[in-house]
């Protein structure tokens, strides 16, 4: 499908879903963020839901201005692939223990590595960047300075929630392995220090939504949180990149007479701010839950524990800032999955994929998102499918 457009009060709402299918609080938080003095585009992904502020799903462009609460208290949270040169013939038919080593290899929930990760251990691992990114931790909000072993220690660590590891087999019978994740609790804290600092600024006070409180340019304030935004951003792609290395240490090791061989990684943020020109403006773009889609972008738009997952190039389409969707979306909240489905239920949905089956990821159940491939379907001129993958192992926290 194409899009459809909504007025707005400032800007129309181009939306790649129908809007009978959106809910009520999804679409009044749309029309809050279409008031924003300062925004020049609102663009809506098919796996838009209701989130804080402004709604999952939605790519935000303004000028001169940045809404902390719209990028969402995991900054830089995204995924990253890789395909090997296993195939599905290579894999054992009890797969529970190459599940335990990678959940021994990385840390989920909110665990950490004893010690922090040496990523020189890892060939190929880019470095380049490590140790000046870590100097500039002293340059981050000085709130969150007490954070910095813990910072350490999380780098290379999944999390909770939506976040996953998993091994795929695509149609043609190989191997890939995923990840989700994003800044961890360093990212987190960021935000909510940036979102308080500018609820407090009096141009903020008359907006319809104090959560969608911006910094606006030429400030100390956007400067400060620009600064620590990219940071985290920066923290999440290198926390992927350590759990890919990990995750891949892992396979090598289970499947040694192998000699495993992996391609390149594809990795996209999904929660994130970028500086990019559109009608010939220098916009802020604000990508909350979507990816960037830019004509020959690579990227992962993955369904659910149970589902599938697809791997897309980008076509360039402007009308959505380049993006598409960044997964299948809720289509409940956490809370109501968790007393409409059973644990019966989640082992009925995830047959097959060895993975949790209990009480403690009910909310996460396949049930509980959209049909991912109605979202696929629904952005055709957004994205071209390359791969389409199904997990066979599925690690949460």
């Amino acid at each position: 499908m194409s899009y459809v457009e909504l007025p707005g009060a400032r800007v129309p709402i181009r939306m790649w879903a129908d809007p009978a299918t959106v809910e009520d609080g999804a679409l009044r938080q749309l029309q809050n963020v279409a008031t924003l003095p300062w925004i020049k585009g609102l663009a809506v992904m098919p796996d838009v839901h209701y989130g804080k502020g402004a709604t999952v799903g939605s790519v935000i462009a303004m000028r001169d201005a940045v809404c902390p609460a719209a990028v969402g208290v995991d900054i830089g949270c995204g995924m990253s692939a890789v395909r090997t040169s296993l195939t599905a013939g290579d894999l054992p038919g009890d797969l529970s223990r190459l599940r335990s080593k990678i959940e021994e290899a990385i840390p989920v929930g909110r665990a950490m590595h004893d010690e922090a990760v040496d990523p020189g251990r890892f060939h190929g691992f880019a470095t380049a960047g490590w140790n000046d990114f870590w100097t500039r931790f002293g340059g981050i909000a000085e709130a969150v300075h007490f954070r910095q072993d813990r910072a350490s220690k999380q780098m290379g660590t999944l999390g909770g929630g939506n976040h996953f590891v998993e091994v795929c087999i695509d149609t043609e019978g190989a191997v890939w392995l995923m990840l989700h994740s994003g800044s961890r609790n360093i990212g987190k804290e960021l935000a909510e220090h940036h979102i308080g600092i500018a609820q407090s600024l009096p141009h903020n006070q008359g907006i319809v939504d104090r959560d969608l409180a911006v910094f606006v340019a030429d400030t100390p304030q956007m400067a400060a949180y620009r600064n620590d935004l990219f940071w985290a951003q920066e923290y999440a792609k290198y926390n992927r990149a350590l759990m890919m290395s990990l995750l891949r240490d892992v396979v090598r090791k289970e499947f040694r007479k192998a000699k495993v061989g992996f391609e390149p990684e594809i990795s996209c943020h999904h929660n994130y701010v970028a500086e990019e020109r559109y009608d010939g403006m220098d916009l802020l773009v604000t990508r909350k839950g979507a990816i960037r889609a830019g004509s020959g972008d690579y990227g992962i738009i993955p369904g659910s524990m149970g589902t599938g997952s697809y791997i897309v190039r980008g076509l360039g389409n402007e009308k959505s800032f380049n993006s598409a969707s960044h997964g299948a979306g809720r289509r409940m909240s956490r809370n109501a999955a968790k007393r409409r489905f059973s644990v019966q239920d989640l082992a009925d949905q995830t047959r097959g994929v060895e993975c949790r089956k209990d009480a403690g990821v009910v909310d996460e159940i396949p049930g509980a998102y959209k049909p991912i491939e109605h979202v696929i379907e629904q952005q055709q001129d957004l994205v071209q499918v390359v791969a389409k993958l199904k997990q066979v192992v599925c690690v949460k926290g």
